[in-house]
């Protein structure tokens, strides 16, 4: 479409640069910015142009531009408020939704941007009113209808206006009553009060009564009596008489029709289909209730007003007040309008990429205009956050026919691809502790085991009366809460169950489940030691990648590879991997391009690989749903600029986030579609309603009311309180009503935040804190994973190496064996001198990796501690490389806070050694002389030495 200034209105100039909303009134047939303080307020007699835009998560700009015709706007301010939307699309590079607004029929979505509600004055500019002003508070009467978003309209102040179908809200000078008629549902009820809430504060100040009358209840109080008296007394409601409004639109035939020079005619097809629209027209797609306005790329400013007149034509011809207009653009066409056709390809040859709002920016900016953000807002660079405490405890069981078997706790994070696992993993939350159980499906595991997998995981949430959240994980598809809660995670070939082997054994499949003495190759992958894999592939050399680091093994045998692309923490990675995969061996390193003969044997010889990273599936813009599921059919419903106040405890909604979906089950749901929430979740995968080709295999997540994990309540400003009050959704929002907006709490007041993933606020990582927690079963690391330290404890070579993760306990690393006698030393300054000019010499692959600090806990307690010890105060007190309890009474402590011990007590061969320390770190335990004089160094000095040389002088030294 040609983009030429005089299509471009001033008052359109710089607008949509930015999310948020803007708004102009039609005055004169020209569009007059309104003033933000003005923003919701609307006149009868007026015609109103808005503009809502949205930045995407990708950082691109979305438009949506409505147009609100008052009931009393004349059809001239009409017409130009249509004019003007299709002027404003232009100006916006001609991708914009256009929306006409009726009043008393405008869209969900509209009425979104406005919550709760919008109550239009009376008067307009100029339509031949003034706009009314108030001398006296008049009392009004309104009816309110909507389980999501409440259409308001004022009624006359008469019995007669009441029914027993809908809510009334009667607002007099000192009180606002809410009617609730007999017939109508909890969550209109509930909504209403918000609209009560409204009027409250805008017209009172927020200084008035509230009261609640129940349809039927008679005279039974005094609120009810005093409700009656206004309307002259009680007597029997009328029968709702129908009305224009309650006539209902039929949308069970679809028309296709073509405009020409104004005039639309119908397309003869046998079925809907995308080829049947051409880019050089445009179209009107009559559905009934909505009618689209479709409009090819290279259509005219002219056709496309022509298009619009043609479809408000269509609309007055056949009487049809409550049908919406809604105007798309080829190529940005609405999930909705692609719904209606039979076929539609998922991507559409567009060749118009910024082209189009180029032209128009280039244009304003010679005009002097500023156009930062018009064709893209900067993208949101954020690196995903799990948003869990990854301190809790887990458990893990591998599903085997119809049983689950407990793993030992050194298996916790080895899977294997051919079976089912079931975890639950208790973290410490806001004020209580959470739960999430999930189960985990092997790419080449069997059905009969993932429906066995999924009805014990329900036994189990079931048995904790629904407090726990649930997930549902395929392999290849896990979330990164998941990485997190087991941080080391490795998946092997192959699978251990019963339903495995008979699988292999009846369809005669070679048996691939994974042996230490055979050819084996692993993708490592990962951001961190909190969040890092290793993926058993095909040893082949094609399962290579530039991007990635890999370990070989064969029996003994184990060589590490290093893509081109990779980092050094990529390399570190392996490492740590290589700690937990073949522990004891030394491996040869190889980079990309000089590996020997040896590495391209075992991987079956030279071949092309990729070099690009797998992509994971991004998350997306989140959607909210309320749903409904009878006999298995799901119905959804998309609620619009959602808040928490949307989400009603008698109903079911889905939060839809591409990645990954949340299933949010209200309390007042029954216990029958509770157990329905996976079914639902797994439904809505399969019907793709935003047809965004959503995965089946997305992670779902079951989220029960009251125990909403940090990883959903994101998505929200949440308000803990709200989701633990008790009653339905009336009379919880009645209550918060009554009490000036505040909820009542139910809990004690939210503890301050967790360092969800182990992770401070500090960017540096090495001064990050941590602190200990207890099992009943097992010592367990604070800040580290449980299937971690399992896995960790399983070091138990005396000659294993110290290049990752340090074994637990100090007769692993550190044997003692290897003190050397003191007599045989040479002097330290001597040793001091040639390990310092050794130094300057790079060290051996396997030598450079200092093992991060891991923290190490002292023998298990018989009696766990009390749940309010001082971990915190603990945690923040020490680096991340130290973790200590409580200083004992009477002990002497260190600048930095640390216990002091002598010399002879910390050593490995002492009578009597100290316990509960940090093994990795002895020295620090020293006093500032002692330490001098066994390094010949101050500590300051020794510590800002690289890891590596710190470590190196410390095994050189052998002091301990």
């Amino acid at each position: 479409m040609a983009v030429s200034m005089r299509d471009l209105d001033s008052a359109f100039q710089g607008a949509g640069q930015k999310a948020g909303i803007e708004i102009w009134r039609i005055e004169n047939f020209c569009p007059v910015p309104v003033p933000k303080s003005s923003y919701g307020k609307f006149f009868t007699g007026d015609s109103y142009v808005i503009l809502k835009t949205t930045a995407s998560k990708s950082g691109a700009l979305r438009h949506d531009i409505h147009y609100w015709l008052g009931k009393d706007t004349t059809q001239d301010e009409a017409g130009a408020a249509a004019v003007k939307t299709v002027e404003l699309d232009a100006a916006l590079g001609g991708r914009a939704v256009q929306y006409r607004e009726v009043q008393g029929h405008e869209t969900e979505k509209f009425l979104s941007y406005f919550k709760p509600c919008i109550i239009p004055q009376e008067g307009g500019v100029a339509s031949g009113f003034k706009h009314v002003e108030e001398e006296e508070y008049k009392t009004r009467l309104f009816v309110c209808r909507g389980k999501h978003v409440v259409h308001v309209k004022e009624v006359p102040f008469a019995r007669s206006s009441l029914n027993h179908d809908d809510i009334f809200i009667l607002d007099t000078k000192s009180k606002i009553f809410q009617f609730n008629g007999s017939n109508s549902c909890i969550q209109e009820r509930a909504k209403a009060l918000e609209v009560v809430q409204y009027i409250k504060d805008t017209y009172h100040d927020g200084k008035c009564e509230v009261a609640a009358i129940e349809d039927g209840k008679l005279m039974a109080d005094a609120e009810t009596g005093e409700f009656w008296g206004l309307f002259g007394g009680f007597a029997p409601l009328p029968r709702k008489t129908a009305t224009d409004e309650d006539k209902t639109v039929d949308s069970s035939t679809t028309k296709l029709l073509s405009v020409e020079k104004g005039k639309a005619e119908p397309v003869e097809a046998d079925s809907l289909t995308r080829e049947l629209l051409e880019t050089n027209k445009c179209y009107i797609l009559d559905c009934g209730l909505e009618v689209f306005v479709w409009m090819g790329r290279t259509t005219s400013l002219d056709d496309r007003k022509s298009a619009s007149g043609a479809a408000e034509e269509l609309i007055r011809d056949s009487d049809r007040p409550k049908s919406h207009i809604i105007r798309v653009i080829e190529g940005f066409e609405t999930v909705m309008f692609r719904s209606k056709f039979e076929s539609w390809p998922q991507v559409t040859n567009v060749t118009v990429s910024e082209d189009g709002r180029g032209k128009v920016a280039a244009l304003l900016q010679r005009q002097g205009v500023n156009v930062k953000g018009l064709l893209k807002a900067a993208p949101v660079k954020e690196e995903p956050q799990p948003y869990i405490d990854c301190t809790g405890n887990l458990q893990v069981w591998r599903v085997n026919g119809q049983e689950k078997v407990l793993l030992p706790a050194a298996d916790q994070s080895k899977f294997y691809s051919g079976d089912c696992y079931i975890f639950q993993y208790s973290y410490p939350g806001e004020d209580k502790e959470e739960h999430l159980i999930g189960t985990w499906f092997g790419k080449q595991s069997v059905e009969e085991e993932r429906v066995s997998a999924v009805s014990l995981a329900s036994k189990m949430i079931e048995s904790m009366k629904f407090l726990a959240a649930q997930a549902c994980i395929h392999e290849g598809s896990e979330p990164i809460q998941f990485f997190t809660i087991f941080q080391s995670f490795i998946v092997f070939k192959g699978g251990l169950s019963d339903g495995y082997k008979n699988y292999i054994a009846e369809k005669e499949i070679p048996d691939e489940t994974y042996t230490e003495d055979g050819v084996a190759l692993f993708r490592v992958q990962g951001s961190g030691p909190d969040n890092m894999q290793a993926i058993q592939v095909e040893a082949v050399a094609s399962s290579l990648n530039s991007s990635y680091c890999y370990i070989l093994h064969s029996g003994s045998t184990v060589f590490t590879w290093a893509g081109n692309l990779t980092s050094p923490d990529d390399h570190e990675l392996v490492e740590r991997q290589l700690d937990i995969i073949k522990p004891n061996l030394q491996s040869k390193s190889h980079k990309e391009g000089s590996e020997s003969e040896q590495f391209w044997e075992l991987v079956g010889g030279k071949s092309e690989y990729p070099s690009q990273k797998i992509s994971r599936v991004p998350e997306g813009d989140p959607h909210l749903f309320t749903c409904t599921f009878s006999k298995g059919n799901l119905k959804v419903k998309e609620i619009y600029n959602f808040t928490q106040d949307d989400l009603m405890t008698e109903d079911i909604f889905i939060l839809d986030c591409h990645s990954d979906i949340f299933v949010w089950v209200g309390q007042q749901v029954d216990s029958k579609n509770k157990l329905q929430a996976l079914t639902i979740g797994q439904k809505f995968l399969e019907h793709d309603f935003l047809l965004e080709n959503l995965s089946h295999e997305a992670p779902i997540f079951i989220v029960m009311e009251g125990s909403e994990p940090p990883f959903f309540t994101r998505f929200f400003s949440w308000d803990s309180a709200k989701s633990t009050m008790h009653g339905n959704s009336f009379q919880r929002k009645l209550t918060i009503v009554k009490n000036g907006g505040t909820p009542v709490m139910d809990k004690p007041k939210r503890r301050a935040p967790v360092s969800y993933g182990g992770r401070s606020s500090v960017p540096d990582k090495s001064q990050r804190s941590r602190s200990m927690s207890f099992s009943p079963d097992r010592v367990r690391v604070r800040g580290r994973s449980p299937a971690f330290n399992a896995l960790a404890a399983t070091f138990e070579n005396p000659n294993a190496r110290n290049l990752s993760t340090p074994p637990p306990m100090v007769r692993k690393l550190y044997p003692k064996s290897v003190t050397p006698d003191s007599g045989k030393l040479q002097s330290k300054s001597a040793a001091i001198a040639a390990l310092t000019a050794s130094f300057e010499q790079p060290p051996p692959a396997r030598e450079t990796i200092i093992p991060r600090s891991v923290k190490v806990s002292p023998p298990t307690p018989k009696t766990p501690p009390e749940p309010n010890s001082k971990e915190n105060s603990i945690g923040s007190r020490l680096g991340s490389l130290t973790i200590e309890e409580d200083v004992k009474e009477g002990e002497a402590e260190d600048e930095e806070g640390l216990p002091i011990y002598p010399y002879e007590r910390l050593q490995t061969t002492s009578e009597d050694p100290v316990s509960e320390i940090d093994v990795t770190k002895r020295e620090t335990y020293l006093s500032a002389a002692e330490f001098k004089e066994k390094f010949g160094m101050a500590k300051d000095a020794f510590y800002k030495l690289p890891k590596w040389k710190q470590n190196k002088l410390k095994m050189a030294l052998h002091l301990f």
